[in-house]
Order: structure tokens, then sequence, then C-alpha cells
């Protein structure tokens, strides 16, 4: 048994159901930062505009954070492959650290320092801790013959 099978099965076993409404939370919170960069999307059109350098890289980038963050928020939400939509979502959250600061000014419209690292550290804690039992994924380890 691995390291990571090890932590997961330690976070099944051990996780508060208050812990779910948390989770929903920050599941809410991600797929609302998708909705928010989809609405502010002049301020990114402008932004690519200011650095051409960087406009193939900013528009790939901007795809996939809305992607990641509406379908991971979502399926946080519902306790839905949990872990692997987290997975998917930190290098967007480590990202959003390093650039949201940054002199070039990539991707800064509309980003808060502390709710990144506040989020970055729930994330963390939740790909640890799992799904728990309100959730998707703790319906089908239950009943597993419904997942077949």
């Amino acid at each position: 048994m691995n390291l990571l099978d090890r932590i997961g099965g330690w976070g099944d076993n051990h996780h508060p159901r208050w812990l779910d409404i948390i989770r929903f939370a920050l599941g809410i919170f991600l797929f609302w930062k998708g909705v928010m960069f989809i609405q502010n999307r002049d301020d990114l059109i402008t932004l690519i505009n200011t650095h051409r350098d960087w406009a193939a890289l900013s528009v790939g980038m901007a795809h996939f954070i809305i992607f990641a963050h509406l379908l991971g928020g979502l399926f946080i939400a519902l306790g839905l492959l949990t872990r692997l939509a987290i997975i998917v979502n930190l290098p967007i959250l480590v990202g959003a650290l390093f650039f949201a600061n940054s002199p070039t000014g990539l991707f800064s419209a509309h980003t808060v320092l502390w709710q990144t690292v506040l989020c970055l550290c729930m994330m963390i804690f939740f790909l640890v801790e799992g799904s728990g039992p309100w959730s998707i994924d703790g319906h089908w380890r239950r009943h597993p013959e419904e997942v077949a």
C-alpha cells in the first residue's frame, strides 16, 4: 500500500460531517471565481493587448483556469472525484500566488492574496482528508454495486 492510499484511507475514516459543509463552500467559491473570470473577460483582453509576448500563454491559461474552476468547483462541492478536482486546481492556485503580485500583472485582476492562500490551504487539507460521507464519492464507497 503506497503513501497516497494510506493518507486517503486515513482521511476517509476520520472525517467529521461538518467538514463537508466547508468542502461544499470551497467548491462553490471556486465555481464563483470561474464565473467571475468569465465576467471580467474585458480585463483579460486588455491585459493580453498590453503584453503581446504573453498572448498565447494568457489565452491558454485563461481557458484552462475557467474550465478547471467551473468543473472542479462543481465536483468539489458535490464531492465527486474530489481529490482529482483538487489536483487539477492546485497548479492554478500556486500560480496565482506568484502571478497575483508579479510585476507583469499577469492575471492580477480581482485576485486577493489572502483568499488565494486560504483556498490553497483548504485544498491541500481536503486533498488529504477526502470528500467525506456527505458526497457522491462517499455514497459510492458505501454502495459499490451502484458504481458498476
